[in-house]
């Protein structure tokens, strides 16, 4: 059988193929990026649930708009004029989506043609890579630093032609934790605002923030070609696969649309209606501060345990929010021998290469804390501590 050359050239999941092995019951992980299952609101779901078919009927049942359920739509609006007024969005600038992977997935669906050219952080999000690599671009990693991206090498990137978009994930990034500082944020902009790219501000994690102030977007609300992608999955649940995207440019989601209709025709109604319900009939910021309190006291007690059982020559970022704490080991360490190490302890990590565009043994590794007890996290880091 023949496949195609762009589904050889895409790894499979790293990260799901690490969940195998690691997914015994006497393995501490802290390799997935999954939300605690504690702060799922089952009862208040199981309520929606009831109300939304008593009150709606077949509605749930029957297909639906490729754009997505219009009150819900308002409401994802609404959230986000009121966290940030100059953004103006309105329902018309919403397009629920299967989950925010969806949505990278369409975007290069509808931006990208071999070898166009993408900016992206170095390290990035592997889901962003894996969805873009099925178009077969070409990949320009900027350096993510503890700042924000280079700006030197975002402006030399800019330059190279063909560059379609620029992908970044200003609040918590995925695998590092990292934030964009206010100054940062507006260097970058200043970097990308005359040119005509895509500018994607992907932010699942935005409102997991449990120290410091809460950032304006690098170029939503300012820039035409501005996209702002987020999830209910990290505050609600992540099995409805409930995303969205928003932008004020409808030329390219008119075009998504279309590629969604081809994908999906339209993302699950029924989990739809039950989210706005939820959403609107309960206290939904009430419900975040607990899951923010919940990472809070987890996120603590990993870098406690990391600053008593770690050797000095290891560094580690310090979140301001979300999931994730990204280790860097010294020069010449590599982070695939350290997995099986540490596998043979009982513990389990996602070292860094994934989150390369290029191939290379890599000295970093990615850690995720908020699915596991303050008490099994210090015992993790612990065993950790041993083989670093």
């Amino acid at each position: 059988m023949q496949y195609s050359d762009s589904i050889l050239k895409t790894p499979s999941s790293f990260i799901r193929n690490i969940l195998k092995v690691t997914d015994a019951a006497d393995v501490i992980s802290f390799a997935g990026g999954l939300p605690n299952p504690i702060s799922f609101p089952i009862d208040a779901l199981k309520q929606s649930v009831n109300d939304s078919i008593d009150s709606s009927g077949a509605k749930l049942f029957q297909y639906s708009t490729t754009q997505g359920y219009l009150p819900l739509r308002q409401y994802i609006a609404d959230k986000y004029n009121k966290k940030q007024p100059n953004l103006n969005y309105t329902a018309d600038d919403v397009l629920i989506t299967t989950g925010s992977q969806q949505a990278l997935e369409l975007i290069s669906k509808v931006l990208l043609n071999k070898g166009d050219g993408v900016i992206i952080e170095e390290p990035g999000y592997l889901g962003a890579i894996q969805a873009f690599t099925l178009r077969e671009p070409t990949f320009y990693g900027i350096t993510l630093e503890t700042e924000g991206l280079n700006v030197g090498q975002l402006k030399a990137a800019l330059k190279k032609p063909d560059i379609k978009m620029v992908y970044t994930v200003p609040n918590f990034q995925n695998p590092t934790g990292l934030t964009y500082t206010k100054e940062r944020r507006e260097e970058v902009f200043e970097a990308v605002k005359d040119k005509d790219v895509i500018f994607i501000e992907d932010d699942p994690y935005g409102e997991l923030r449990f120290t410091g102030e809460h950032l304006p977007y690098i170029a939503a609300g300012k820039m035409a070609n501005s996209v702002v992608l987020g999830s209910f999955s990290k505050t609600v649940t992540p099995g409805m696969r409930l995303g969205y995207m928003l932008t004020k440019n409808h030329e390219l989601l008119n075009h998504v649309e279309t590629a969604k209709q081809a994908t999906d025709l339209h993302t699950n109604i029924f989990a739809q209606y039950i989210l706005h319900h939820y959403l609107t009939n309960n206290a939904y910021e009430e419900h975040v501060e607990k899951i923010i309190a919940l990472y809070k006291e987890q996120a603590d007690a990993m870098l406690a345990a990391m600053e008593t059982y770690f050797p000095p020559h290891v560094s580690y970022t310090k979140p301001e929010g979300g999931m994730f704490i990204w280790v860097t080991m010294p020069e010449g360490v590599n982070a695939l021998e350290k997995f099986n190490e540490a596998m043979e302890q009982k513990v389990a990590f996602v070292p860094g290469n994934p989150f390369y565009t290029t191939n290379k043994e890599v000295n970093t590794m990615r850690l995720n804390y908020t699915n596991a007890t303050p008490e099994i996290i210090e015992e993790g880091i612990k065993r950790l501590g041993k083989i670093l």
